[in-house]
């Protein structure tokens, strides 16, 4: 399928999915949150950062600091997390940390970013399936979470939300790979 094509089926652009409008409001970003992350320093309210590539089982405990979720249990996903206007943005090419998810299951997401982590429930889900022409789904659309648990530079954002601008493709052979802004912001 063309990108082009995709983009028409998906109905991005059209109130059917995501309109445009409401894309660029979710990722309209304040001059504040250009600036670079000091050592023990909060991020800017909002910060933006990217969730991208094939999500994999966690192969690597690791230590979060965080009580409300458990990246270890067998069920947990990962990928890796990009600068875009936030935490540090030194090197757009670099990543910056790890998301973590259990697909399906209910469960807390978490994130591992510089300076601490954060843990998120989701609140609202407007995804739509978008047929990929080859056996597989995209999910098109946008996802909110209610931070419910922080660690180090990222205390004060407890309460405070997420705004997830999601294209997630599952392949037909089940793999799950992830395009997804993140919108994060102090309560």
């Amino acid at each position: 399928m063309k990108r082009r094509d995709f983009f028409r089926n998906a109905g991005i652009g059209s109130a059917t999915l995501v309109s445009l409008p409401a894309l660029a409001h979710a990722l309209a970003i304040p001059e504040s949150a250009l600036s670079t992350l000091k050592p023990g320093e909060p991020p800017a309210s909002p910060f933006v950062i990217l969730l991208q590539g094939t999500y994999k089982p966690v192969r690597r405990c690791p230590d979060l600091g965080l009580f409300h979720v458990n990246v270890c249990d067998g069920f947990y996903l990962t990928t890796k997390i990009y600068p875009v206007f936030g935490p540090v943005k030194e090197d757009e090419e670099a990543t910056i940390g790890n998301f973590y998810v259990a697909p399906g299951m209910g469960k807390p997401v978490a994130y591992d970013l510089p300076g601490g982590a954060l843990t998120m429930i989701f609140t609202a889900n407007n995804l739509s399936p978008v047929p990929d022409g080859h056996g597989g789904t995209f999910l098109v659309g946008t996802l909110e979470l209610t931070i419910t648990e922080a660690t180090g530079v990222y205390d004060s954002f407890v309460s405070g939300h997420n705004k997830m601008v999601d294209i997630l493709h599952r392949l037909a052979d089940g793999t799950l790979v992830e395009h997804c802004y993140c919108v994060i912001s102090r309560p």
